[in-house]
């Protein structure tokens, strides 16, 4: 999360659940993981990652971004296809590779399971599965059928679309980041209700030794920063027009916006995955390579991390207008007479998170304060403009009560907005937050 989160492991402990975010995505009736899954949460405003110039440089800046699916490609539907079962499909024998990953068979495949690449494909085989009735996800990789009715494949994993529960740490799937395929998938009928309302998954050529949340593993011996470990996640930037683009493509482009797209593997740069359906538009799909990866960014998305072994995020609240802050408005909060990061700094954090009551003051509390509990609260509920310090209208722990703690850490110039400025902000320089910010630290004696 910046600066300022690694410089201060602590200020970790302060982020708490919340508020929930609007329903998953669903297939077949099953949701696409809970609500409040890292998938379905937006990085809008996430802060950007710190080595996000290099890593795109390394990945190619000037590549395109390509659509890795469609209608047909040499004769095969392209893209990675999935299909639905009734709990009630007969489970078939399957062996592994790299079992030791691999969650063990049987698995429900029936005989006319789509391939991806087709039967006779020689590309990586995914097969996915949603059993429809249980709501179990079923993902094997490199598979091919044997001649005695069993499989054999690469590796195999299995999800309980209903939990947030991650694979053991340094576990493949049928991914080498270790995540799930099939909510990565830009999907038709998603496209067709003209909002995407999760993640999506894409590959890059080369990735560092290792892997970041909610990633569990990683497949590479690089070691250099520039490049990017498995689970890296990217947005399309804020400023990018979409008007030129079809409007089925501005559904995606959206998407990448607001949730963008999750490095999964190792392959083509700047390749976004998909299922291919006979509706597909391949010319309105082209268009997408008018992108390069100088249209994205990487952000940090670990300041929403609840658990290391968990896909659980934290989850904006719904925002209401901010009322004018009181004249005496400051960010002197427990009112002991001075402008404190882990104080004054760590309630305004965690009262942008959520958090109330005794969790809100908890070893908060400056040394002379003269606020209690209940007129701390009180207090932060009457700053309304005033802890909007970037003007986009919200009041955000990740964008503004970034900017405020790193002001009261005394970080200053480009420093204090790195990654941390809100999309439609008014305030976008660090000379204009500064400024705002000093108006409600007024000199103490």
């Amino acid at each position: 999360m910046g600066v300022v989160m690694r410089r201060v492991p602590a200020f970790l402990l302060v982020l708490s659940l919340f508020s929930v975010a609007a329903p998953a995505a669903t297939i077949d009736g099953c949701p696409l993981f809970p609500a409040d899954s890292i998938w379905n949460a937006p990085v809008d405003s996430a802060p950007l990652h710190p080595n996000s110039s290099p890593i795109v440089a390394t990945i190619g800046a000037t590549t395109q971004l390509h659509p890795d699916f469609g209608t047909t490609y040499n004769g095969a539907p392209n893209g990675i296809p999935y299909t639905s079962v009734p709990g009630t499909q007969a489970p078939v024998a399957i062996t592994f590779q790299y079992a030791g990953e691999s969650d063990p068979g049987p698995y429900p495949i029936p005989p006319s399971a789509p391939i991806e690449g087709g039967p006779n494909g020689n590309g990586d085989r995914h097969i996915l599965i949603v059993d429809r009735d249980r709501c179990l996800l079923y993902e094997i990789y490199a598979v091919r059928p044997q001649a005695d009715g069993t499989w054999r494949a690469g590796s195999g994993a299995t999800w309980d679309l209903r939990s947030n529960a991650l694979r053991p740490a340094g576990w493949t799937s049928a991914d080498a980041a270790g995540l799930p395929v099939l909510p990565g998938l830009v999907r038709y009928d998603e496209v067709a209700t003209g909002e995407i309302t999760h993640a999506l998954r894409f590959t890059v050529p080369q990735t560092r030794n290792t892997y970041v949340w909610p990633a569990r593993h990683q497949a590479s011996s690089l070691t250099g920063a520039q490049y990017p470990p498995m689970g890296l996640r990217f947005r399309l930037k804020a400023n990018v027009d979409l008007s030129r683009f079809p409007a089925p493509m501005q559904v995606i482009l959206r998407a990448l916006k607001k949730y963008g797209m999750v490095i999964a593997d190792n392959g083509s740069a700047w390749y976004l995955s998909g299922a291919p359906d006979p509706r597909w538009s391949d010319d309105d799909l082209r268009t997408l390579s008018q992108l390069t990866g100088n249209d994205f960014e990487a952000v940090d998305v670990s300041g929403l991390q609840v658990s290391a072994n968990s896909a659980q995020a934290l989850q904006a609240q719904a925002t209401t207008p901010l009322p004018d802050p009181p004249a005496d408005a400051d960010y002197d909060i427990d009112g002991n007479g001075r402008y404190d990061a882990l104080t004054d700094g760590l309630l305004i954090v965690r009262y942008l998170f959520g958090l109330r009551n005794a969790a809100l003051t908890a070893s908060a509390v400056g040394t002379g304060a003269t606020r209690t509990a209940a007129e701390i609260e009180a207090r932060l509920a009457s700053l309304g403009r005033a802890l909007d310090v970037d003007g986009d209208g919200r009041a955000n722990a990740l964008t503004d009560g970034m900017l405020i703690i790193r002001k009261l850490f005394g970080l200053g110039g480009a420093k204090v907005i790195e990654g941390a400025i809100g999309t439609g902000a008014s305030r976008t320089t660090a000379q204009a937050v500064t400024d705002y910010m000093n108006g409600f630290m007024p000199p103490r004696n």
